[in-house]
């Protein structure tokens, strides 16, 4: 071994997946051709605009994106419009500022929506353009939150001005400082050097997500943008009591708290607001002994402490320092000053973002907590066997209105319940509650069929004001004479039940199924009557165990047919654990599930 570093060689390395990495980024990202006809969108986007690629791909931007006509003032198509031509016709990406642009939802209504667009060209091995790649991030919570404070600041609760208008209005103000400028002496090609710096850390910053990784960012850009040796930034504790002082050593992030009265210009910054410029450590010692003491130590002799503000209220401070004796010039303290102003909005962003992910965290465990509370376990009656299974989605702000049920009514049948609430928020678990209990009263009390059960239920759902569309399937299992078992059941717009007979063959009853809950009460209900053999199962289950973002509805139900085909003969118990196993391993929606098989002959 000559100590030389190992280097894999390059057909070693795994071949990145960039259609999936398109897909599973984070940001919301829309692909477009040149006339504005949409080729793509990954699951963010998806998620963000409540669309599908089935009802979207091959479709023009605007058919699916239209102008809201209930808002005759709104201009986000016009703008959207002449940036995506810009960006074409230029051949550069085109930064837009935040844009009002409603969305329309799947149930007709709209909903009002900020964004923060950027579009960028792809172009080919010529030059030409082939390609749109449209960015949009929804902003909307951070738009409202802004409002909110803004009215409390004219009610006297808090004063709080505007925390950011556009995260790159900075960059066009350094672009014509550069301009201005006379690149003619040593002094004046350093701010150019450093503006143009400037403009680049302002574009690194706005891809941060956490508060790791934007200190690295800052750490990283910053003193290659003002030709920096050592940089720290302090930032309040979360209690707003202390200060956390935070500086890099190579990759790895050191942290200290930093009394909120110590000397040092750092703190000064953070807590007083002030802005200390040590120019040179040894003609300062008098005025800033702590802090030439520390100079000292880090072979700094240059010093510049500045706060870090957003709308007006402190957040704490950032900090650089030179090996050399540096004059600072009104043009080196207006860069300065931009730097940490845009530190200053990357700051207050971030900490938003990660205030929201703890929010849906909350909101996503109190919605789980209220669906397990009321998904109890089922009745087990005699020559039957009930299994029931509910599994969360993976995403935080993804949480549902799924739910199953499984009570004997009165006469002694064996009543079963799968739904789901449209929506993904905590209004939709609540209303699943809501209609969880009170179609188990409706049943109770009328121990009726089927059909009649959900008509009056969707009659209640009417008169309650309870507006939000359901899906259902509800499902008795009664004996006849000779101890003959039939399932009689009656779907709302629900996936079809399954079947899986005693020697293995699987089927999907798929009968004409009824309108959705909560769409038009005085509609008839049918139902639907099948007999029941010793070893029958018959499977219940929502949307998310069989509808995924890269296949059909269609095909997640022929892989459903297929899987149960396989598994069948297995306990009920298993029997739902392998199928979630099999049909919904990515967790990528909610999924409730109930299995019911009629005990075999003795």
């Amino acid at each position: 071994m000559d100590g030389s570093p190992m280097r894999r060689a390059a057909h070693d390395l795994p071949v990145p997946d960039f259609a999936r990495i398109f897909d599973e980024a984070p940001a919301p990202f829309l692909l477009l051709t040149p006339d504005l006809v949409i080729v793509h969108a990954n699951r963010a986007r998806l998620e963000a605009t409540a669309t599908t690629l089935e009802d979207t791909v091959g479709r023009h931007l605007f058919d699916v994106f239209p102008r809201n006509p209930a808002d005759p003032a709104a201009d986000g198509v016009a703008n959207l419009g002449a940036s995506l031509a810009e960006a074409r016709d230029t051949r550069r990406p085109v930064t837009m500022p935040i844009q009002k642009y409603d969305i329309p939802l799947p149930d007709g209504s709209w909903t009002e929506r900020f964004w923060s667009p950027r579009n960028v060209p792809i172009l080919d091995d010529d030059g030409e353009v082939v390609l749109l790649l449209h960015r949009s991030d929804d902003i909307t919570d951070y738009i409202r939150d802004r409002d909110e404070a803004r009215q409390a600041a004219e009610r006297g609760q808090i004063r709080v001005e505007q925390v950011e208008s556009d995260l790159f209005a900075r960059t066009r103000e350094l672009e014509q400082y550069n301009a201005a400028l006379q690149l003619s002496s040593q002094r004046e090609r350093r701010t150019a050097r450093s503006l143009a710096g400037l403009a680049t850390t302002v574009s690194a910053l706005a891809t941060a997500e956490t508060t790791a990784g934007l200190l690295h960012l800052l750490f990283e850009q910053g003193r290659s943008a003002l030709g920096a040796s050592a940089a720290s930034v302090v930032l309040r504790t979360p209690d707003g009591e202390g200060l956390a002082l935070t500086e890099d050593r190579g990759s790895r992030l050191l942290s200290a708290d930093l009394p909120v009265d110590s000397p040092l210009p750092m703190a000064r910054a953070a807590v007083r607001g002030e802005r200390v410029l040590i120019t040179d450590a040894e003609a300062d010692q008098p005025r800033h002994p702590d802090a030439v003491r520390l100079l000292r130590g880090l072979g700094i002799r240059s010093w510049a402490a500045l706060p870090l503000r957003s709308g007006g209220r402190l957040l704490g401070s950032w900090t650089i320092g030179w090996a050399d004796p540096r004059e600072f010039d009104d043009d080196d303290v207006r860069v300065l000053e931009a730097h940490a102003a845009q530190c200053g909005q990357a700051v207050e962003r971030v900490t938003r973002l990660e205030a929201e992910r703890r929010r849906a965290k909350a909101t996503r465990s109190l919605a789980e907590a209220l669906q397990r509370s009321l998904l109890t376990a089922p009745p087990q009656p005699p020559g039957l066997r009930i299994a029931v299974r509910y599994r969360p989605a993976a995403q935080e702000a993804q949480v549902g209105g799924d739910w199953y049920d499984a009570f004997l009514t009165p006469g002694g049948a064996t009543t079963l319940v799968v739904g789901d609430v449209t929506g993904h928020d905590r209004t939709a678990a609540a209303v699943m509650a809501q209609l969880r209990n009170l179609l188990r009263g409706i049943a109770h009390s009328l121990d009726a069929p089927p059909a009649a059960v959900l008509s009056a239920l969707d009659r209640a759902q009417q008169g309650l004001g309870v507006t939000t569309l359901v899906t259902a399937v509800l499902a008795r299992v009664e004996e006849g004479p000779g101890g003959i078992r039939r399932l009689r059941w009656s779907n709302a717009g629900h996936p079809p039940p399954l079947i899986v007979r005693a020697d293995g063959t699987p089927e999907l009853l798929e009968r004409p199924h009824d309108l959705l809950l909560g769409v038009d009460p005085d509609r008839l209900r049918t139902e639907h009557v099948l007999d029941l053999h010793p070893g029958d199962t018959v499977v219940l289950y929502t949307d998310g165990l069989v509808e995924h973002r890269r296949s059909t509805l269609d095909d997640g139900l022929a892989r459903l047919v297929a899987a149960a085909q396989e598994l069948a003969g297995r306990p009920v118990e298993e029997l739902c654990d392998a199928l979630l196993d099999r049909m919904a391993p990515e967790h990528a929606d909610d999924v409730a599930l109930l299995a019911l098989r009629i005990a075999p002959a003795a």
